[in-house]
C-alpha cells in the first residue's frame, strides 16, 4: 500500500467505501463504534471486493493509542456528533488529547479533514487544533472552508444539514 488513511466515525461507511474503491492503492482504516454502521460497511466491502479496508469497531481513542507513530497519511472526521449541550461538550471527539494523539500517528505533511454543519463545533475544533503546535491551517480565503474538497461527494449527514438550511464547513489542517 502506498499510504494509509483513517476515517473516524464513518457512520454507514458511504464515504469510506467510495474513497477506498477510488484509491485501491491506499490502505484504509475505518473506526465506528456502532454495530449498524459496521454491518453496512462490511456488506459494502464484501460486495465491492475491497481488500484495502480494515475496520475497528470501538472507541477511536483506543485505536489512536495503538497505531504506530507517523503511520497515517490522511484523517477524515466527517460530521462528528456535536454533543450540543454544554454539559455534553466533554464527549466531543475534538479535544486537546485527541489532537495530540492524531499528531502522534500522522506523518509530516498529512492532512486532517474535518467537516461539520454545526457552527459551534467548527469554532470548537478550530480553537483546539490551532492551539496545537503540530498543525497548521493553510486556509487563505473563505472558499478554502466553505467549498468541499475536490472530488467530494455529499454524505447523508451533509444532505440532512442542507435540508435543514445548515451550511457545512470543510476544514483542512496539515501536520507539521
Amino acid at each position: 500500500m502506498a499510504d494509509v488513511w483513517l476515517e473516524i466515525g464513518f457512520g454507514g461507511g458511504e464515504h469510506l467505501i467510495r474513497t477506498a474503491a477510488e484509491n485501491r492503492d491506499v490502505g484504509f482504516i475505518g473506526c465506528e463504534p456502532f454495530v449498524n454502521g459496521m454491518a453496512k460497511a462490511l456488506a459494502a466491502i464484501q460486495a465491492q471486493g475491497l481488500a484495502n479496508v480494515r475496520l475497528y469497531g470501538g472507541d477511536a481513542a483506543d485505536l489512536l493509542s495503538w497505531l504506530p507513530r507517523g503511520s497515517i497519511g490522511r484523517v477524515f472526521l466527517l460530521f462528528p456528533d456535536p454533543w450540543p449541550k454544554r454539559r455534553q461538550r466533554k464527549r466531543r471527539f475534538v479535544s486537546d488529547e485527541s489532537i495530540a494523539a492524531l499528531a502522534r500517528i500522522m506523518r509530516s505533511g498529512a492532512e486532517l479533514r474535518l467537516a461539520t454543519d454545526v457552527d459551534d463545533y467548527s469554532g470548537w475544533a478550530l480553537a483546539r487544533i490551532l492551539r496545537s503546535p503540530d498543525f497548521i491551517w493553510p486556509a487563505e480565503q473563505s472558499k478554502d472552508w466553505t467549498e468541499a474538497w475536490d472530488g467530494w461527494q455529499e454524505t447523508r449527514y451533509e444532505a440532512k444539514a442542507r435540508r435543514a438550511d445548515r451550511n457545512p464547513v470543510y476544514l483542512t489542517f496539515v501536520r507539521r
